[in-house]
């Protein structure tokens, strides 16, 4: 009626039931490794993300002001001087990795760096340092002037901003964070050799 658990089978039940407490921790083991890399690597995406969206938000030119040189016998403006900072917050900006999309009323270009002479190239546009290392905008302090010649920058059809024409700058830095700045030629500028924009 009642049976009697000797010592041998006490010991075969507990081999057992211990491979089941091995495969389960095993698996237990590899399926937390597998969720550990999961969530690392979920991390690591997680934080380039963040860098890369604040670096789209702060790693921004901020203009200071705008000025373009007027060619006298034409009474138009043939070149743009943009005076610029590295904007609020921002890491250190390499100004010749800028692109700036020009748009007026006689054509649009994307204007790239080009350290040689501004007047023999095409789509290019220069960096005059005003205050600082160039071309990286390092520190708050810096300034930079951005010179970009209207005959290059309006692609197939170069030509002078002429009195009360509009255009506009559109300035990306490397991470993709903009600038845009709208200019407009005021309605007279004779006898001036330069115009606030």
């Amino acid at each position: 009626m009642f049976e009697f658990i000797t010592e041998d089978d006490r010991g075969q039940v507990g081999i057992g039931t211990l491979i089941v407490f091995i495969a389960m921790v095993l698996v237990a083991a590899i399926a937390a490794g597998v969720l550990i890399n999961t969530a690392g690597f979920l991390q690591s995406q997680s934080e380039q993300t963040g860098e890369e969206s604040t670096s789209q938000v702060t790693d921004r030119v901020q203009e200071i002001n705008t000025i373009g040189n007027v060619t006298p016998s034409e009474d138009g403006v043939n070149q743009i001087n943009v005076s610029v900072m590295k904007g609020s917050g921002a890491a250190d900006i390499d100004l010749s990795k800028l692109t700036i999309e020009y748009i007026g009323p006689n054509g649009a270009d994307t204007l790239t760096y080009d350290e040689t002479d501004l007047a023999n190239s095409s789509s290019y546009f220069q960096i005059d340092a005003v205050r600082g290392t160039e071309p990286v905008a390092e520190n708050s302090s810096d300034r930079f002037v951005l010179v970009i010649d209207l005959g290059a920058a309006a692609g197939d059809n170069p030509a002078n901003l002429q009195t009360g024409q509009t255009a506009s700058l559109r300035i990306t830095t490397a991470s993709g964070a903009t600038t845009s700045i709208e200019l407009r030629v005021p309605d007279s500028v004779s006898g001036e050799s330069a115009v606030e924009l």
